[in-house]
């Protein structure tokens, strides 16, 4: 179930509040290594610390980092003041936070009031690399976006280089983690409350929602933690918001199940989601939009959903402005550019709900 080893720190390869990266002599090899200093406390070369080795032993993709479990060389830290609600719940790693919706929130009484998303639009995503794109466009926009991260991959939101980013530059106004996910600027007991949080308390005009970094995934129809789109669209509609899909789509991608609109996507879409969400498309050349629409055809959904084609000029060259060094899967914008323009085309939905515009759904009879 779990590999551990001792390891001595070497050198900091990176610091930022709430997570260090560090070399580490482990078994006479120089490996990498992440701590979470909120968990672990903080670590400083020469320390002798316990690793979590698993994922690396096998194969799997963490950014080739082992994780701190416990700083043999400091054996105490302190609990903080403030909050009683634990995440990571009956592990030997539960941490406490403070939760938005707890009595002893300065948010409380906001959040016993808070009933209704007031058709905020909602951008529901399944990947992390999603987030980027997504904000970018808003923020150009002039938009004061909000992200909520679940828990269907990583669990502590200081992992994310992309949200450090974005925060710092201003690009979204605050960060809401839900369920066992941790360490946003609000922590949420679920989904619902977290919705809520970012629109209520955050003052948030959009919010995107998708999980951290590192999705799951099996080969099979049902075992991917992206399934939660689903629910977290039926969720948004319970709330009164507006819930926009956003598609996993490629051309790029070397397996077949994720060519044009993924399995995934439409999995969610066939079996999971509820309700007439609105489903942005993005204006691809010919062959590739009838793909998709064959797809959306063959699982008849064109019925179910508002499929709403977009063409974002500049979006590209937006995303390319921006500095960040975006990708998915590994691929960037030129090896990819169908994934992203799919998020352009989301984006300008979100825009078109916020100006009160008409949409111009797909008309199939």
């Amino acid at each position: 179930m779990i590999e551990f080893k001792r390891g001595i720190i070497t050198s900091e390869l990176f610091c930022r509040p709430g997570i260090q990266a560090f070399r580490v002599q482990v078994e006479g090899k120089e490996e990498k290594c992440i701590v979470y200093t909120e968990l672990s406390g903080s670590t400083q070369p020469g320390d002798e610390v316990i690793i979590n080795t698993t994922a690396i032993t096998l194969g799997l993709g963490t950014g080739g980092y082992h994780y701190v479990i416990a700083n043999l060389s400091h054996i105490e830290k302190d609990l903080q003041p403030g909050g009683h609600i634990m995440k990571m719940r009956y592990s030997p790693m539960q941490v406490k936070v403070l939760s938005v919706e707890e009595e002893d929130s300065p948010h409380h009484q906001e959040m016993l009031g808070a009933d209704s998303l007031e058709k905020t639009p909602v951008l529901v995503g399944t990947l992390h690399s999603m987030l980027a794109p997504l904000a970018l466009y808003l923020h150009s926009k002039g938009y004061k976006t909000a992200y909520l991260m679940t828990d269907g991959a990583a669990l502590p939101i200081v992992f994310s280089n992309t949200v450090d980013i974005l925060k710092s530059r201003g690009i979204i106004c605050g960060s809401v983690t839900t369920g066992h996910s941790f360490g946003g600027d609000l922590e949420a007991v679920n989904v619902y409350s977290g919705l809520l949080a970012a629109k209520k308390v955050l003052q948030a005009d959009v919010i995107i929602c998708t999980m951290g970094p590192g999705i799951v995934g099996t080969g099979t129809k049902w075992g991917f933690t992206g399934i939660e789109q689903g629910d977290i669209l039926n969720a948004v509609e319970g709330l009164q918001g507006t819930p926009i899909v956003v598609p996993r789509i490629s051309f790029a991608d070397p397996r077949p199940r994720h060519k044009g609109i993924s399995h995934h996507t439409l999995t969610v879409l066939k079996s999971v989601c509820r309700v007439k969400a609105i489903l942005p498309l993005p204006q691809l050349e010919e062959i590739k939009m009838n793909y998709i629409l064959d797809q959306l055809l063959q699982h008849n959904l064109l019925d179910i959903y508002k499929c709403c084609p977009e063409a974002v000029e500049g979006f590209q060259a937006l995303l390319e402005a921006s500095s960040m060094r975006l990708s998915t899967m590994g691929r960037s914008i030129k090896e990819e550019p169908d994934f992203f323009m799919a998020l352009g085309a989301a984006a300008r939905v979100a825009e078109r709900v916020l100006q009160g515009e008409q949409l111009n759904p797909i008309k199939y009879a």
